[in-house]
């Protein structure tokens, strides 16, 4: 039997296969290594190549009368080219015949590509280089060809004599000389960022320069906030047949129509769906303004005449300045799911809106209007009931409603504030991730002016919804397992991220799970902000947490006592004071980053500490916000004995991500509506009077890494923002009251107790020695005092430090030879 053709298929496979070979080629380190040197040694044989091309090419020249072939065949031709004929055959190739001097360029970007591959440095900023490249291939031979004689032709090459003269033949002498300046100048004002507020200080710096020939002023370089004019495209599909009741509304069509602001809408329209897509990202973000050099200088006392002179003669005081090289992350660390414009399909709308007509006329409730705006995770339905009919009737129909639509997570609003509506939320069909670059990138987030903007993510009408920290001024997030809370913590800290220098914001990170918050270890000399005794910034440990707290305690006075030195309100007041050099830092008087204190899991310390976390916690909630102490508590078990009157009364801007019942979401927002979110980042937040659904924003662990390792890469302080000390009332003052030379009796028989049992507590030594409480915890003092056990850490029992009985037995004996003497 003949072997069968190959079908189409079988060979699009069999190229298809191959060419993923190929392109998986360079991820192999090996091949990645070989490659990266072969260009290398290619940018260093094109390098001696040339210069040597420069020195030698009057004695070479007549061999390039002949061809290629010819040359490298013929041994009686001879060249002195570093690199022999090879080599001058090249460089006559890439100078004479192509860009001239210019054509060193192509060592300029092999070297870049090699030492990338083999050093594995990545490609990132590599378009920066191949755009310098493509401009002085370019730019740099037409240039020499227009102005040099033709006695150097060499240094322009053909390729710069051949546009030098297309130039002058298309525009003349004088319009070529223009084209060439421009080009330079628009290549000048891309590569280093120029603005016009640059350029019209340095015009007025050269008029001052020419005013006066004695004295120089310089006008320091201004910064302006870029622009952007972004409409958002609204779409309605509108019902062009008139309504007659609400009966036949659902035998009406949906049309698709461009909404134009001057198109005058009926009023009786019944059924309206709105649309807002997303607003363009702007085109540049993550840039870094210039940070002028400045020398300190203060003197005390500082009167408005001394601080006006200060200014005058060194500029504001910049707390930017020790770490001025530092760069905000960049939108390309965040992952691109291309545009996230919102589709829906017009049948779903459709039969939506025809089951929500009917199962209201089933209860004899008429309608007048109904519109629906679309969002990322649901759909609005805004209905206008006819005359007459009560709210309440509608609210009670809330489960035959989902029961019709045949949906999770149906919320009625009735009525919807400020509108003269009851709003029905239905989950659409295929729900779609809000990602955290569109956000980042959005104008409201490049251009908001708040202190410690949030972007939380998108509200229903798909706008995106950002938030300032200080307004809040502090968070509570719940919701059950696996809902959304710790891409929402992540969410949160990304935002500051990318809008804060590390000099203006501080992050104190508890993470009792250990793992949640792990990855920010890389920011730790950056963001962080740590005890002076602590090894880890991001706390773990209960007795740490409780420490930590405390410490944040006495911040926050010593804070309150610069405040009132200085006479103002809040931390905003005192930093702008401080900038302005009215504050004299031999007072005490700092620049006061603002600190953030982030739980992720809150839930397990008030099991474990109970009072010890909650009192400072209430502390700082009911008193940190003036001086910039700012509290964002998550925890997935939204109990009484969690959240507390307490906590609540000093958290008015809550986060409820999806529970599992009723009494949940009315502990965490007081009212309902919790229970019926779908999950997913789905969320709902309250500000105090409002309540906002929202669907938060998706960033995954890759990105965040890649964050992280991106600020961890560049140079920080020398160690993390220290917080002050805080020493425990259990820790040394007890164990210096401890005299083991008058030891009890019962010593040597409770720590043979305590070490077999491997329990350090009272009340067990009480039992099994038969003491009383106060001669049971003498001995604990004791026991601690010479290093059995550890020190006192709130309800749990104390930890044996002593493992074995071997080891027990040398404590005692030198314990005795010690006090013998």
């Amino acid at each position: 039997m003949p072997p069968k053709k190959a079908t189409k298929s079988t060979k699009n496979s069999q190229n298809s296969r191959a060419a993923f070979h190929f392109s998986d080629l360079l991820s192999k380190p090996a091949y990645k290594l070989f490659a990266g040197f072969f260009l290398l040694f290619s940018a260093l044989f094109i390098a001696g190549s040339l210069v040597s091309y420069f020195i030698y090419w009057k004695s070479d020249m007549s061999a390039f009368d002949q061809t290629f072939w010819q040359l490298i065949s013929n041994r009686d031709f001879t060249v002195r080219n570093l690199w022999g004929k090879l080599g001058a055959a090249l460089a006559h190739s890439m100078v004479y015949r192509s860009a001239g001097v210019a054509a060193f360029a192509w060592v300029y970007v092999l070297f870049q590509m090699g030492s990338r591959l083999a050093l594995n440095l990545g490609f990132r900023g590599f378009s920066t280089v191949l755009i310098r490249f493509l401009f002085i291939i370019i730019w740099l031979p037409t240039f020499l060809g227009l102005v040099l004689p033709d006695s150097l032709a060499l240094l322009a090459g053909a390729n710069g004599y051949f546009l030098a003269g297309w130039l002058v033949s298309s525009a003349g002498p004088a319009g070529a000389y223009t084209v060439l300046f421009f080009a330079l100048l628009t290549y000048l004002a891309a590569s280093f960022e120029w603005t016009p507020e640059k350029v019209a200080s340095w015009l007025a710096a050269l008029r001052s320069a020419f005013k006066s020939k004695k004295q120089k002023k310089s006008t320091p370089a201004g910064e302006a906030l870029e622009s952007f004019d972004y409409t958002n495209e609204t779409w309605q599909f509108k019902n062009h047949s008139t309504p007659t009741n609400s009966n036949n509304t659902s035998d009406s069509q949906l049309i698709p129509e461009r909404e134009s602001p001057n198109t005058d809408e009926k009023e009786d329209d019944s059924f309206t769906v709105e649309i807002k897509q997303d607003e363009q990202p702007p085109s540049d973000v993550g840039k870094n303004r210039p940070i002028d050099e400045i020398e300190v200088k203060e003197e005390s006392p500082l009167d408005d005449d001394t601080a006006n002179r200060l200014i005058k003669k060194y500029g504001e005081y910049d707390p930017t300045l020790e770490l001025s090289s530092y760069k905000s992350p960049t939108l390309e660390l965040l992952v691109d799911y291309g545009s996230r414009q919102i589709t829906v399909e017009r049948a779903e709308l459709e039969s939506n809106k025809d089951k929500i007509v009917e199962t209201l006329q089933q209860y004899s409730i008429e309608i007048s209007k109904i519109k629906a705006t679309v969002g990322p995770t649901v759909t609005l339905y805004e209905i206008v009931p006819a005359p007459g009919i009560r709210i309440s009737k509608i609210k009670n129909l809330e489960d035959d409603i989902a029961l019709s639509l045949a949906a999770m997570g149906i919320r009625i609003i009735a009525p919807i504030p400020g509108k003269g509506t009851i709003g029905i939320e239905v989950p659409n069909a295929h729900p779609q991730i809000v990602p955290m670059r569109t956000l980042l990138a959005s104008e409201k987030f490049q251009n908001t002016e708040m202190e410690l903007p949030l972007v939380l993510g998108k509200t229903i009408s798909n706008e995106t919804f950002v938030a300032d920290l200080t307004k809040m001024p502090h968070l509570l997030m719940a919701g059950a397992t696996g809902q959304g809370k710790s891409v929402g913590i992540n969410t949160i800290i990304t935002s500051i991220l990318y809008k804060k220098h590390p000099s203006q914001v501080k992050f104190v990170l508890v993470d009792p799970k250990k793992v949640e918050l792990n990855l920010y270890n890389k920011i730790e000399r950056h963001y962080l902000a740590r005890l002076p005794n602590s090894e880890e910034s991001i706390i773990t440990d209960t007795k740490k947490v409780v420490y930590t707290l405390n410490s944040l305690t006495i911040e926050m006075d010593n804070r309150y006592e610069l405040l009132k030195a200085a006479n103002v309100r809040n931390l905003k007041e005192y930093n702008t004071k401080f900038i302005q050099r009215r504050l004299n830092p031999e007072e005490g008087h700092r620049y006061l980053p603002y600190i953030v204190l982030v739980i992720d899991e809150f839930a397990d310390l008030i099991m474990t500490a109970g009072k010890e976390i909650e009192t400072p916690i209430a502390r700082l909630a009911q008193l940190a916000r003036a001086i910039g102490i700012h509290l964002i508590i998550a925890t997935q078990r939204p109990s009484v004995n969690v959240i507390t009157g307490v906590i609540k009364a000093n958290f008015p801007a809550r986060i409820a991500f999806r529970v599992s019942s009723k009494i949940d979401s009315r502990t965490i927002l007081d009212t309902g509506g919790a229970e019926q979110l779908i999950g997913r980042g789905d969320m709902l937040l309250s500000t105090g009077n409002d309540l906002i659904r929202l669907q938060c924003a998706f960033i995954d662990t890759p990105e965040v890494e890649n964050i992280v390792d991106f600020i961890g890469s560049q140079r920080g302080y020398p160690s993390a923002y220290l917080l002050p000390e805080y020493v425990g009332d259990d820790e040394e003052p007890g164990i210096l009251d401890v005299d083991l030379s008058k030891r009890d009796s019962k010593f040597d028989d409770a720590a043979r107790l305590v070490v077999a049992t491997q329990q350090g507590s009272a009340s067990l030594i009480q039992r099994k020695l038969g003491l009383g409480f106060a001669r049971a915890g003498r001995l604990i003092d004791q026991l601690e005092a010479a290093g059995i056990i550890g020190p006192f850490e709130g309800s749990k029992a104390r930890q044996v430090l002593v493992k074995d009985e071997a080891e027990l037995e040398h404590i005692l004996k030198n314990l005795k030879e010690k006090f013998a003497k």
